[in-house]
């Protein structure tokens, strides 16, 4: 690597603007004459950028410089035509060099030296004429004309035209006098005009060689991407990525690449990635709030942008499999002039994502099913883990973020699932977080203590350990295992025992069997049809429908 040249080139970007905008400014015509000294000064930059990239040995460096047109021939025009510092405005005058126009420099010198033309016009006639009280004067009436008294009107020569007689004098014109008034008078108007004409014909000269500026254009933006990205891999420490095509994404010691930056004393915690088209196609993430799962799942879709971009990478080592798309669900936002709510437009999103993924696609998901009910919102998540981690329907590789911890189950149980979560240390009613990806799943979210700790008074901290207490009794996760061992048994054929089969004491809502209907029900069930969707929600309906009855009969 040269890093002298690199960093050269790097100083000769800074001054370029956005060529690409300027250019179709000029186009339109609706650029302004700084607009072309920034062209100009940007343009001054190229011929050394080019000679610099000589001297790297990259062919994809080579073929940009043999892209990398000077444009001198624009460069040399702006500059003989357009002064250092004009105007904003294209209609005030003051933007065209001197030495670019002759009528231009006659007119300018018009304007500035008209006194001083008269004042030589005035001498020379007198001196031609001998009149020595000849003078020089201008009314807005007659304009300007020789002034010559009575004593000397005898003298006046034959050229000499009156305009008006006085008491005590005669005024005169002559045709000399004529052109320098029409120039002095009318200078200034006509400067601004010609200046705006020729400031407009350097524009479209230059408007003219726009595919050679844009071609140039390309040339800079991807130089200024490369040396952006190599600046930026030499000071973060980023490693060089494998790329393979058997679809494994292998990342040791990953880092976010913004969020790094934004942390203090090196605090970032690394972590590792390993998914494949195999028995690690699903990663479900749990662990609470705020302890790093919506820094850690970004951070390997930009690992995996930025390899395949052909930009080195934040990590200790990586293999990058190859993705033919990024998709991502992160974060809550609404439509609400559209009449969309967040959860519809969450939903929204997951449908396009389902439909058009494929196998070889990167998905990072993030709380799917979170704005409605619990039992809908989990039943959402589980069928779209069950849909992605089926190898004939899509099979991605996929992270997934949830509270939903019920979804730990389905490790074991769908092919290519894996839990993970954020490891999380506890100090009494406190938690500190570990920022690390570890294998297993984590039991319960911590949202108490991390509403402690974002400043929820303590009373209502006290109640809601409270609640959460009285409603652990409720806690779906049993019913969760119950639907992942019929889910199981469905997806290896397994012969699923009928409902006097099973040891009734063992179901906790069945604690009696003198409710026959029900008893038949479940009977009756198709369970080899059935989708672990559909099982779940006959139990959760069963279940409501037994403790309705518990209740009427006291």
């Amino acid at each position: 690597m040269n890093y002298i040249s690199r960093e050269e080139i790097c100083e000769y970007l800074n001054p370029i603007y956005d060529l690409e905008r300027l250019i179709g400014r000029i186009s339109y015509k609706t650029a302004n004459p700084r607009d072309l000294i920034a062209f100009r000064s940007s343009l001054e930059m190229l011929p050394y950028i080019k000679r610099l990239l000589g001297e790297f040995n990259s062919e994809l460096l080579a073929e940009l410089g043999r892209e990398l047109d000077p444009l001198q021939d624009i460069f040399q025009l702006i500059g003989n035509a357009i002064v250092e510092d004009p105007p904003i405005t294209v209609r005030e005058g003051g933007i065209i060099k001197d030495g670019y126009n002759q009528e231009a420099d006659r007119l300018r010198q018009a304007k500035t030296e008209g006194k001083n033309w008269l004042a030589e016009l005035e001498a020379k006639e007198k001196e031609k004429t001998g009149i020595k009280t000849l003078k020089v004067k201008f009314n807005k009436v007659f304009g300007y004309y020789f002034e010559v008294t009575n004593s000397f009107k005898d003298q006046v020569p034959d050229y000499y035209v009156r305009k008006q007689t006085l008491t005590n004098a005669e005024r005169f014109t002559t045709d000399e006098l004529k052109q320098l008034e029409d120039i002095i008078m009318g200078a200034e108007e006509k400067l601004v005009s010609l200046e705006y004409d020729l400031f407009c014909e350097v524009r479209d000269k230059i408007g003219a060689e726009v595919i050679r500026i844009q071609k140039t254009a390309k040339s800079i933006a991807g130089i200024d991407v490369f040396c952006s990205l190599s600046v930026v891999a030499t000071r973060r420490n980023y490693v060089k990525p494998s790329i393979n095509d058997k679809g494994v994404i292998q990342i040791k010691n990953g880092r976010h690449p913004v969020v790094e930056q934004m942390m203090r004393d090196d605090m970032f915690v690394a972590n590792d990635t390993f998914l494949d088209n195999g028995k690690n196609r699903l990663s479900v993430i749990t662990g609470p709030n705020m302890a790093g799962k919506s820094t850690y799942m970004p951070q390997v879709a930009l690992i995996v942008l930025m390899a395949q971009l052909g930009s080195f990478v934040p990590a200790q080592e990586a293999d990058i499999g190859i993705c033919d798309r990024i998709f991502t669900r992160v974060g809550a936002s609404d439509d609400l002039a559209s009449g969309q709510s967040t959860f519809m437009v969450e939903m929204t999103e997951v449908a396009n994502i389902l439909r058009n993924a494929t196998r070889n696609s990167l998905l990072v998901l993030d709380e799917i099913g979170r704005g409605t009910s619990t039992f809908d919102g989990l039943s959402i998540a589980w069928a779209v883990i069950e849909h992605i981690s089926n190898s004939k329907l899509l099979g991605a590789k996929t992270l997934f973020a949830t509270h939903y911890h019920e979804l730990t189950e389905l490790e074991g149980t769908i092919a290519g699932v894996k839990n993970y979560c954020i490891a999380v240390k506890e100090q009494g009613d406190d938690i500190v977080f570990l920022r690390k990806i570890v294998r297993g799943g984590a039991d319960k979210s911590y949202g108490i203590q991390v509403a402690k700790l974002a400043g929820v008074p303590d009373s209502v901290i006290a109640r809601a350990k409270e609640i959460a207490e009285e409603l652990s009794d409720a806690d779906i996760t049993a019913r969760a295992k119950e639907i992942t061992e019929i889910s199981s048994n469905i997806t290896q054929h397994k012969a699923v025992p009928k409902p006097d089969e099973v040891d009734l004491q063992q179901l906790s809502f069945f604690d009696t069997v003198k409710d026959d209907d029900i008893i038949r029900e479940l009977d009756s069930l198709e369970l080899s049809t059935m989708t672990p969707l559909d099982a779940m929600n006959t139990l959760y309906r069963l279940q409501t429908k037994l403790k309705n009855r518990w209740k009427e009969t006291g």
